[in-house]
């Protein structure tokens, strides 16, 4: 089989560095690797432990090494595993494994190492995912959520949810056993009342994807206005760059503005949009388009008034446009540099809409840094309402399947359907759960997921 293969890769990234690493996973890795390596005989030597040496080919010294040995089954793998420590010559690195692939070796494919913990039982398939993302995990936010998702949180609960289901498919199927007998093993009322506990813990898994997706991909946030409220010089400040074209004519921007700051660990994507305005000229009008569908996926959105010009009634159309659920809405009254007392009663509309309201200044940099703290302080409101996070799209899918099969469960035990059709949907919802931690899979899933990952992981 491929998978008794001995493998090597490059487990650093190319390019010339100080040091270069190279991964050697597999029954024969050990053997292999010594016969290159001048120094102990690491066919001896004990488990994590380190052996300095030299590798050499045909007598001639290649480089000066250290040798990690890590024998199964505690590796990362489950299977024998050495690393060379080099130095990061590209010839250097490239000689080694030729001489590794030559003494019997086959070169990784991408992700392979990770797969095989994951055929060996070491991880299942969402910690497999989240290795992936801690990989390209770029802030804090998304190196904890990725290390919670690694150490098996999010398994566990699945695991747990499982046997639930699997303690209750248990009973139907012993119903079916006995068919002709008329015998009832499991009582109605206590299977809705198990499959309303299960559900109840799907469905917060499911809301908090919004979150999760966010902190790995960065919070979107939309700043939405009239043209001339301030949006382009807020961008602007915010990333205390000149990213965006300022202008005091209006309908300067006409496209989409993309940029990202990291707030408090966590990455938020800036999106300057057009002004939300009626207008004949086709150009502007396909950047209020696409401003409007910026909204319609951002987490946050910053809606800039210009202080001045103020009329809550055009605010009041545009945010009831805006408003949706799960999205975050932030009025700021900007310019306050220019009018530093202004307050009237239609600022007490929009608490009564129940928006909060900040005023400040874009160009003169007022209030900015509590803007900062409202965005962040809701994302970690978010946070702590869900102890367990999802951020993966195929794992949303699989709960949303989970979910779906788990009510038609209850719609059938509510209305008298046999314990048979209530069964297939409790089996689906089963499989559901299983295809996120890997209990149920296939090879095409599993190349999908793998061959992603970096060569060498």
């Amino acid at each position: 089989m491929m998978y008794q293969d001995t493998i090597c890769a490059l487990a650093t990234p190319q390019g010339i560095g100080a040091l270069g690493i190279i991964r050697v996973s597999g029954e024969k890795s050990v053997e292999i690797v010594n016969s290159i390596f001048k120094g102990k005989n690491l066919r001896a030597v004990h488990s994590h432990t380190l052996n300095y040496g030299y590798i050499v080919k045909e007598g001639e010294i290649i480089d000066e090494v250290i040798v990690s040995v890590f024998l199964a089954p505690r590796t990362f793998t489950a299977e024998n595993l050495v690393e060379i420590s080099c130095h990061g010559s590209s010839y250097i690195l490239q000689e080694i494994l030729n001489l590794l692939v030559k003494k019997g070796c086959r070169l990784a494919l991408a992700g392979e190492f990770t797969q095989r913990a994951f055929l060996n039982g070491r991880i299942d398939l969402s910690q497999a995912e989240a290795v992936a993302d801690l990989i390209a995990s770029e802030n804090k936010a998304s190196h904890d959520l990725a290390i919670s998702q690694m150490r098996g949180g999010f398994s566990s609960l699945l695991k747990e949810l499982r046997i639930e289901l699997l303690d209750l498919a248990s009973l139907l199927e012993l119903e079916l056993d006995f068919s002709e007998e008329d015998v009832e093993f499991a009582d109605r009322s206590q299977l809705l009342q198990l499959l309303n506990q299960i559900l109840q813990e799907i469905n917060p898994l499911i809301e908090s994807f919004t979150y999760g997706n966010a902190i790995k991909n960065g919070v979107p946030v939309a700043i939405i206005g009239k043209p001339n409220a301030g949006k382009s010089t807020l961008l602007n400040v915010l990333l205390n760059e000149d990213r965006a074209i300022v202008s005091d004519i209006a309908g300067t921007t006409r496209d989409t503005i993309e940029e990202s700051i990291n707030i408090n660990g966590i990455q938020f994507r800036f999106i300057d949009t057009a002004g939300l305005r009626e207008t004949q000229d086709a150009i502007e009008a396909i950047g209020v388009a696409k401003a409007l569908e910026k909204a319609n996926t951002a987490a946050i959105i910053l809606y800039l008034v210009d202080i001045e010009t103020l009329s809550w009634k055009e605010v009041e159309v545009d945010l009831n446009r805006l408003k949706r659920e799960n999205v975050f809405i932030i009025v700021c009254l900007n310019k306050k540099d220019k009018n530093t007392d202004t307050e009237n009663t239609e600022l007490s509309k929009s608490t009564e809409n129940k928006y909060p309201v900040i005023k400040i200044s874009a160009k003169e940099n007022i209030n900015l840094e509590l803007l900062k703290e409202e965005m962040y302080l809701y994302i970690e409101k978010q946070k702590a309402s869900s102890q367990t996070i999802v951020n993966n799209t195929r794992h949303l899918n699989a709960l949303l399947k989970a979910q779906e099969s788990l009510e038609l469960c209850k719609e059938g035990l509510q209305s008298g359907l046999s314990s048979e059709l209530v069964a297939i949907d409790l089996r689906r919802a089963l499989e559901a759960l299983g295809e996120i931690i890997g209990q149920v899979s296939n090879d095409e899933l599993l190349g999908n997921i793998f061959g992603k990952f970096c060569i060498g992981k």
